[in-house]
């Protein structure tokens, strides 16, 4: 029966099949059946070669699927606040639902109202296209839907073709068979070009109203929906009529579909638009020397483009954490520009700061140059021309201005004539609005420096300034200027004398001090600061309190100068030769190795390295750096489990006993109550610190802090020069330090410094360095009794009572000539080529 069923139906189809041929054969012998056929194969022979010419090597949709945009890097400071980012475009990836749906509608009315309702291809737009091109001289219309755009934008180019469009056409049918409707629409949203350098809304939403997409009014996301048919046009102020027509366009087409009442059109349409000029305060962009230092470092480790890899600072998407401590930042730049300024002052004009050529593009040119300045309301201006009694000035912006001759009367200090004199068409030089459209001349410092605050527990670097300002002069000489350190190198050459049986008590001669060189060179003889001879016999306290250079060097021959360049060598600070002028600061450092020097003094001889990233994740959070980053278990906790709170074990080397760590810095909190840096006294918290002048003097320095924040700073010419006979660590470089104090440590509770396991604390006499007994050591910084630091069986053994301490014993006049072995070169060669010391 069955096969009966199959046979009968094999056979109907035989017959259906003949018949079907038949009524071909039939059809074909008219012209015009024949003229369908002829059309239907040329039909299916074009497809196949549209299908092999355009669709050939097109990319694979396939990338859309984990699809990862270039992002830039933002950076976040000490308490996790949003403060940089290093960006060419801006960008922020949001998913699709963190976008508010009136939003999404605001850009299907503008782009593409069927959008959920086609395959890729709006077939009906694009007939209504073809015809308005044949009828239209213009530009080509086009029909594009948003899934034909995200192939254009991600995968194609916007070469403007026939051919382009038709691989576009076939790109969005593949990508609308690869990812859902609201992927699609999350990849546009995100990747969509607004202008200003804005990708995706977010980030539009950010540099046009300085909002988050969820913060919106609908007459703004109305706005951002009209971006895409012309983002360069429509974002101008000159345009702004042909804006508010197409924005509210929009807003009609989102009532008409159903989207939005005609109350909410009418409020939406009744707005202006209200665009921001500020562009995304939401980052604070604080720049500077610091932020240039991290993305130095960012871009050795991870490349600097989205060629040197996907983890690159320009494209990667890193998350930055640093230790940037905005406050003290703040007061950091105020300080130290503060100290350049009041150095410079009554010098005259030192010239102008850049040249341009003053054509008629000199606007253009001015905003290239790159050149800026963020202080105390002053602005880089060109020159754009001169009379007898004003020049003409002009701004990066556009704008021009007045710069009288009588606010540019200063003397200019390399011919002595005035500063207006000087002047001319294309200078770039500082001014400040004096109102009515004036300004004044300002003169930027000629003498620069650097700072550096650090963490004396961490190595962690809360703030920087490598000079003026970064965009005067990207040059960091906070970390990049070698200079010498003068008097801050002295207490590692004491430190150097501790660990070879010396002590806080031990007396050393302050007297004249020779080193006999050879029958060619003779005796070299050092100097105390301003050529001062000897005053007698002193403890190495008072010496190094004081800065007295012949006790300096003379404790360093007495140990020999290898301990005491090992010593420096092993704390950061640089490699340098073994000569009695590097015992005085001879050689070369930075402002950041010896304030780190210095932190680890503070940190009871423990390493410490400097730092300004904490740690560095990707763009999905996982840590990449530092590369033996780990986190801290039970750290973030909302409840205590009632285990033992975490603790973090101490890490670094031992570089230097503790006792001799904490001995020196014990020295050093007399050189601000009695010595070199008693101006600093009257902070009133706890305080070590030494100053620092080289010879010159050229540079002068203080290095020093409290138990938790310790900060170094040094002025000078980059072009190394004398700043003046009265120029001195204590009066230039301290006066600093303590702008810096009064505002960034003053909400800090003082602490002092704690002494290390072992230390002894013994009532001596600072003058003679004998142990006291029958009296106590007071408040009185002059107060002849303190308590010293001793390690164990140090302390002095030979003592008297208060009523006997008397003032100590002169040195002799004169001391026999110690041999040094100088090695290659003699002492003064030496001396010679680093420009002495002082």
């Amino acid at each position: 029966m069955a096969e009966d069923t199959l046979s009968h139906f094999r056979m109907r189809i035989r017959r259906d099949t003949s018949a079907v041929a038949d009524w071909l054969r039939e059809m074909w012998t008219r012209r015009w059946f024949r003229w369908l056929g002829y059309l239907a194969l040329a039909g299916l022979a074009g497809l196949l070669l549209i299908w092999a010419v355009f669709a050939r090597d097109l990319p694979s949709v396939d990338q859309l699927r984990d699809y990862e945009p270039p992002l830039p890097t933002m950076v976040r400071d000490a308490e996790g606040k949003p403060v940089h980012s290093y960006a060419r475009e801006r960008r922020v990836q949001l998913a699709y639902s963190e976008y508010p749906p009136l939003l999404v509608r605001a850009f299907l009315a503008a782009e593409d109202k069927t959008f959920f309702e086609h395959g890729g291809i709006d077939y009906p737009g694009i007939a209504s296209a073809i015809v308005t091109n044949l009828t239209n001289s213009g530009r080509p219309v086009g029909a594009s839907t948003i899934t034909q755009q995200v192939a254009k934008n991600l995968l194609l180019t916007n070469e403007l073709s026939y051919r382009r469009k038709i691989r576009e056409a076939i790109l969005a049918m593949r990508i609308e068979d690869a990812l859902t409707k609201e992927q699609i629409l999350e990849l546009y949203l995100n990747e969509i070009p607004l202008g200003r350098r804005a990708f995706g809304v977010q980030a539009a939403a950010r540099a046009y109203f300085d909002k988050d997409v969820d913060e919106l009014d609908l007459h703004e996301m109305a706005f951002l929906a009209i971006l895409p048919k012309a983002p360069e046009r429509y974002g101008r102020a000159r345009f702004e009529d042909d804006a508010v027509a197409r924005r509210n366009f929009v807003l009609g087409s989102m009532e008409n579909n159903g989207w939005i009442t005609a109350a909410q059109r009418d409020a939406a349409r009744a707005m202006p638009l209200g665009l921001s000029e500020s562009g995304n305060r939401a980052v604070a962009q604080v720049g500077g020397y610091y932020m240039e230092e991290v993305r130095r470092q960012l871009i050795a480790e991870f490349g600097e483009t989205a060629e040197d890899g996907p983890l690159s600072v320009y494209a990667g998407g890193l998350w930055v954490r640093t230790p940037y401590d905005t406050k003290m930042q703040d007061a950091t730049t105020r300080a130290l520009r503060r100290g350049l300024i009041r150095y410079d002052a009554g010098k005259g004009w030192s010239g102008p700061i850049a040249t341009i050529e003053a054509d008629d593009q000199w606007a253009s040119r001015l905003a290239s140059s790159f050149i800026g300045i963020d202080y105390d309301g002053w602005r880089i201006a060109a020159v754009v021309s001169k009379s007898a009694g004003e020049a003409r000035i002009g701004f990066s912006n556009g704008e021009t201005g007045r710069l009288p001759a009588s606010a540019a009367s200063m003397r200019y200090r390399k011919t002595g004539g005035s500063a207006f004199d000087a002047l001319r068409p294309g200078d770039l030089i500082a001014v400040k609005a004096t109102g009515g459209g004036s300004y004044a001349l300002k003169n930027i410092p000629e003498v620069s420096g650097g700072m550096v605050v650090e963490s004396p527990h961490s190595g962690r670097i809360y703030a920087m300034q490598g000079g003026f300002d970064v965009r005067l002069s990207p040059f960091n000489r906070a970390t990049q200027a070698e200079r010498q350190p003068g008097s801050t190198i002295k207490p590692f050459v004491y430190a150097a004398a501790l660990d070879n049986g010396m002590t806080p008590a031990t007396m050393i001669v302050d007297g004249s001090f020779c080193v006999y060189q050879g029958a060619r060179f003779g005796n070299k003889c050092f100097r105390n600061f301003g050529g001062a001879g000897g005053s007698g016999e002193h403890t190495m306290r008072w010496g190094l309190e004081q800065s007295r250079n012949l006790m300096t060097v003379r404790a360093a021959s007495q140990i020999g100068m290898e301990p005491v360049v090992e010593t420096i060598r092993t704390m950061g600070i640089g490699e340098h030769e073994p000569y009695l002028s590097t015992a005085l600061g001879a050689g070369s450092t930075t402002v950041e190795k010896i304030t780190n020097a210095y932190a680890m003094l503070a940190n009871h001889g423990r390493e410490l390295k400097p730092r300004v990233i904490d740690y560095a994740q990707d763009r999905r959070g996982k840590v990449i750096f530092p590369r033996n980053w780990r986190a801290c278990d039970g750290c973030n906790m909302k409840d205590w489990d009632g285990k033992p709170m975490p603790r973090f074990a101490p890490s670094g080397e031992q570089l230097m006993d503790p006792m001799t760590a904490y001995q020196v810095v014990h020295m050093l909190e007399g050189v601000v109550q009695r010595g070199t840096a008693v101006r600093l006294r009257d902070l009133g918290i706890p305080l070590f610190g030494k100053t620092g002048t080289t010879s010159g003097p050229n540079d002068v320095w203080f290095v020093g802090g409290t138990p938790d924040v310790i900060a170094g700073v040094y002025i000078g010419f980059d072009q190394p020069r004398s700043m003046g006979g009265y120029a001195q660590g204590g009066s230039l470089a301290a006066p600093i330090f303590k702008d810096f104090a009064l505002v960034a440590l003053a909400d800090r509770q003082p602490i002092p410094f704690a002494a290390p396991k072992g230390v002894r604390m013994v009532r001596i006499d600072r003058r003679s360095g004998r142990r006291v007994y029958g009296s106590w050591p007071t408040s009185d910084p002059k107060a002849s009794i303190i308590w010293e630091a001793f390690k164990p069986e140090s302390e002095p053994r030979r003592t008297i009572r208060e009523e006997e301490i008397k003032p100590a014993r002169p040195a002799p006049r004169q001391d026999a000539p110690v041999r040094q072995d100088s090695g290659r070169r003699t002492d003064s060669e030496f001396l010679e080529d680093r420009g002495g010391i002082i």
